[in-house]
């Protein structure tokens, strides 16, 4: 049974590879009918694509040509547009500046790009000839801004007036009501003084300035856009010209105004010196009104009309600022020019202080290349007014020893020179910051402190040297010794009260104290040593006993009577010399007046009393002798204080 289903399981199978044999080759002669069908349509399809080239290469010529009709036709449209647009910029610009600027600045804007456009497109048939009206209408259209940019500089350019310079100052600087400011005395203060204040100038250092407006804020950006526009078509130079030619004018305006004038070495020569004095006093004012204000104000306003333009800039504000500067400087060296007087130094210290106050708004507002030649002629006005300070103060120094003077001190009392020249130390000393900057312009090494004591000294021994001259002139020694006590009293006085005593130090005030006394002791000598020997018994003996009279000698005291009454009647007659003479001296100074009264009364009162006490007896015992004893002790002492005031006689005696 097994092999016959063994047997059975073949057939089955063989039959199956029948089948499949069978259907095998079905597919293959399937295969070979879709080959050949496939066949037959490459050939067919081959034959169609021969058959539609001609057509296909039409079609893309055809669409090869609509795309180039579309190019043409935007490019005409583009160019249509530019056409349209330089009519319209054309229109703009024939009819000028002056309605609607902001519109006519557009236009030229608009003009150049049509000009950058036909540039680039050469191609383009008539492209010559519309860039060469477009370059001819920008010609135009520039030369109309130039005008336009002159008229409005110029409608809005109006000189200064004083009060609006001086609205910018400070509160402090500004001129008091009433005040003559407006005519050339921006301060107010009159005729220049010595009641100068270093503190005063700290306080303009720090003080705040407002800006001065010089164009309404809204016109300036139209100055700024139409000077844009007239530096890109390359015409700078007519921009400078125009700025300049406007500005400075205006400027020089300005400062006439405030009272500024050009003056030469011999105008200022010619002045009375109040007159010359005043004008300097204006002058600083000035000089701080111009420099921080006015044309501050001017340099402002360039760098807002030229923005962008920093050479340009710098040449228009050079250029309009730079006679004018030149105009407030020439009285400066005018200054330093004319001939030195003692009294300048301190108008000459106050003009350097100005100058060196200024110094760094000077760097500031005349900073760049351009503007080299205007700072240094500033700054060298700064070193001549140091030099010629510096000058006069030798010439003060000299001028003080060589004094001679023959105004004779008839009293005694100080000399107007030492009365001068104290106070001229003193005002030195108000500028004490100011000189030792001045020194360091010119020394090298040691301090300044030091160098200011030492020319402060020399000028004190300078005085000394001349008031020794001055005393000789006196016949009587006594006078000569009262006048030197005066004179050096006063000096020593005056520096003991002053910041020269810090600089003259305490060895200085000793040393001059101990000349006082000195002098006060030899004026006690030389005027009252004849008059207290008067006083003593020397010589008062006869020689023998048989030449008086009986009862003329003195019980014990063994003087002549008549010696004595002679030696009353010669004291009196001096000591009413020396009443009569010295009255007529003045000690000005009440506690040396005083001291030096007591100083006398000390050795003529004893001297007196003892004398009377001694040797009255034999006066008063004989007849009249109230004529040779005319005064009582407390009379002289009344009659001392009578002493040194000054009095005047009509035939003053020395």
């Amino acid at each position: 049974m097994a092999v016959a289903a063994m047997a059975g399981g073949v057939d089955s199978l063989s039959d199956r590879a029948a089948k499949m044999k069978e259907a095998l080759l079905k597919s293959q002669t399937i295969t070979e009918n879709v080959v050949s069908i496939l066949g037959s349509f490459d050939s067919r399809l081959s034959v169609l694509e021969t058959a539609m080239r001609p057509t296909q290469i039409r079609t893309h010529a055809i669409r090869k040509a609509h795309e180039n009709i579309d190019k043409t036709l935007k490019a005409a449209e583009v160019l249509l547009a530019e056409f349209d647009v330089s009519r319209q910029a054309e229109a703009q610009i024939l009819r000028g500046p002056h309605e609607d600027l902001e519109s006519y600045l557009e236009a030229i804007e608009q003009l150049r790009k049509n000009i950058r456009f036909f540039s680039s497109n050469k191609s383009f048939k008539s492209g010559d000839a519309v860039l060469t009206n477009a370059n001819n209408l920008l010609a135009k259209a520039i030369s109309k801004l130039e005008d336009e940019f002159k008229q409005l500089l110029a409608s809005y350019s109006k000189p200064v007036e004083p009060d609006r310079l001086f609205e910018c100052l400070p509160e402090s600087m500004r001129p008091s009501a009433g005040s003559p400011a407006n005519h050339g005395d921006p301060n107010g203060l009159g005729p220049h003084s010595h009641n100068h204040s270093e503190q005063q100038n700290s306080n303009a250092e720090a003080a705040s300035f407002k800006p001065l407006v010089l164009i309404p804020p809204r016109t300036v950006p139209l100055l700024h856009d139409l000077a844009v526009h007239m530096v890109q078509a390359g015409h700078q130079q007519q921009l400078l010209k125009t700025y300049r030619d406007t500005r400075s004018s205006v400027l020089e305006e300005s400062l006439r105004k405030l009272g500024v004038e050009r003056l030469s070495k011999e105008d200022v020569q010619k002045m009375q010196w109040e007159v010359l004095e005043a004008k300097i006093g204006n002058w600083i004012h000035f000089m701080r009104i111009a420099v921080k204000v006015l044309f501050a104000g001017e340099r402002r306003l360039c760098d807002q009309i030229f923005d962008g333009f920093d050479s340009l800039r710098d040449q228009c504000f050079a250029e309009s600022t730079g006679n004018n500067v030149s105009m407030l400087l020439s009285f400066g060296e005018a200054i330093t020019k004319s001939k030195r007087s003692p009294e300048k130094l301190f108008v000459l210290l106050d003009m350097y202080e100005i100058m060196r106050e200024l110094h760094s708004e000077i760097e500031s507002v005349f900073g760049g290349k351009v503007c080299a030649e205007i700072r240094e002629s500033t700054f060298g006005l700064t070193k001549r007014l140091a030099q010629t300070a510096q000058e006069t103060f030798g010439d003060f120094e000299e001028a003080v020893e060589k004094d001679a003077t023959k105004t004779a001190v008839l009293d005694g009392t100080v000399h107007p020179l030492t009365s001068y020249v104290i106070n001229y130390v003193k005002f030195l000393f108000d500028y004490q910051s100011t000189l030792n900057q001045l020194f360091q312009e010119f020394e090298t090494g040691g301090e300044t402190v030091s160098q200011l004591a030492t020319v402060t000294m020399r000028i004190m021994q300078a005085l000394q040297t001349n008031l020794d001259g001055k005393s000789r002139q006196y016949k009587d020694q006594a006078l000569t010794h009262l006048f030197l006590m005066n004179n050096i009293h006063y000096m020593v006085r005056s520096v003991r009260r002053s910041e020269a005593k810090d600089l003259l130090g305490d060895d200085w005030v000793q040393r001059h104290r101990r000349v006082v006394q000195q002098h006060a002791n030899q004026y006690k000598r030389t005027g009252w040593g004849k008059i207290l020997q008067c006083l003593s018994a020397q010589g008062l003996t006869s020689s023998g006993g048989s030449s008086s009279a009986p009862g003329e000698s003195g019980s014990g005291s063994g003087a002549s009577r008549g010696l004595v009454k002679e030696r009353f009647k010669v004291f009196n007659t001096q000591f009413e010399e020396l009443h009569q003479k010295q009255s007529q001296w003045t000690v000005p100074d009440t506690e040396l007046r005083e001291s030096l009264r007591l100083a006398v009364a000390e050795v003529l009162l004893p001297a007196y009393r003892s004398f009377v006490k001694r040797f009255g007896p034999l006066v008063e015992s004989g007849k009249n002798p109230q004529k040779y004893i005319k005064y009582s002790a407390e009379d002289l002492e009344r009659m001392l204080g009578e002493f040194f005031e000054g009095k005047t006689l009509n035939e003053p005696r020395r």
